[in-house]
């Protein structure tokens, strides 16, 4: 009897960069085992290449150096957002990316060692009891089955929090994402109604959050407790770490509401680094010269503001 051979999870999965066709061409670094979109630079015939949203992963980073050897020869530059639990220091990418390595948003993480009771502050303990007296949570044994509610789900969250071009997504994009390897989808429910979901990737032994969103009445009825606390049940028999990630905006905010949510659910904390590398010099200098907003600090700086 022949084995299929296993298809890489998560945001190691050709699947999920599929997802984002619309931004960029997908790319895959196949010496290292990432994915990368390969953007048209407006205005000009020239190509930059970025790590696919949330975050760049890949098996192998010390075969990164190889991959972007042969990239240089077609794209200006490169930017990613390190996956915070890669086999990689700071060494590592200084060798790679000799332009940009910068702390950027540090992720919050349960070792699932602990146990739920322990690592859980008291007051999420409390509100997740509560909101269970109220809202069942069930694992999505069909990811498809969801599709509709979860994008009734994510367009309230979209417009709570005016999510605009790669974070808003669209419905192209998840239908592709629900039928990515490796994604585990957690639902909450009243009455058999969806009212939150939790979609989860997982990477060796590691489940990474990757997007979670309620309605009104999820929101009322504290859904999101009940869906953390379940998720660390759920993933306490399968691997050792999760990865809630980090606060919103670009610096991940140490006051905002979503920093003081995720970190009552961990224990530790992960670095991600932004990083960057300039392939053309003499393009990437021409095409600054075209943007006033070059000084923001922005990488690449002749594309600063675009997400604005």
């Amino acid at each position: 009897m022949q084995h299929r051979p296993q298809l890489a999870p998560g945001y190691l999965s050709s699947a999920y960069a599929e997802s984002l066709a619309e931004f960029g061409r997908p790319r895959e670094l196949a010496k290292c085992g990432g994915w990368i979109l390969e953007r048209k630079i407006p205005g000009t015939d020239l190509h930059d290449a970025m790590g696919c949203y949330p975050l760049f992963a890949c098996r192998e980073w010390k075969n990164l150096q190889e991959d972007c050897e042969a990239l240089s020869r077609e794209v200006v530059a490169l930017s990613v957002v390190t996956d915070p639990f890669g086999n990689y220091d700071q060494s590592v990418l200084g060798n790679v990316f000799k332009d940009v390595v910068r702390p950027f948003k540090s992720h919050f993480v349960a070792d699932l060692r602990q146990s739920r009771d322990s690592l859980v502050s008291k007051h999420h303990r409390y509100y997740a009891r509560r909101a269970l007296n109220n809202v069942v949570v069930e694992i999505c044994k069909r990811p498809d089955e969801i599709f509709e509610d979860w994008m009734a789900l994510y367009s309230c969250l979209a417009q709570r929090h005016h999510l605009k071009g790669m974070k808003a997504f669209s419905r192209a994009s998840f239908a592709k994402q629900l039928r990515v390897p490796g994604i585990t989808i957690l639902r909450a429910l009243e009455n058999r109604t969806t009212i939150g979901a939790h979609l989860w990737f997982t990477h060796g032994d590691v489940a990474l959050s990757h997007l979670a969103a309620t309605n009104a009445r999820g929101y009322e009825l504290m859904a999101s407790y009940a869906l953390y606390w379940s998720a660390l049940a759920y993933f306490a028999e399968r691997v050792r770490w999760i990865d809630w990630g980090a606060g919103a905006g670009l610096d991940g905010n140490e006051a905002d509401g979503l920093t003081e949510f995720k970190r009552g659910w961990a224990n530790e904390t992960r670095m991600t680094f932004f990083c960057g590398r300039i392939f053309d010099v003499s393009a990437y200098q021409r095409l600054c010269q075209n943007n006033p907003a070059t000084r923001s600090g922005y990488f690449p700086a002749y594309r600063a503001g675009e997400f604005d």
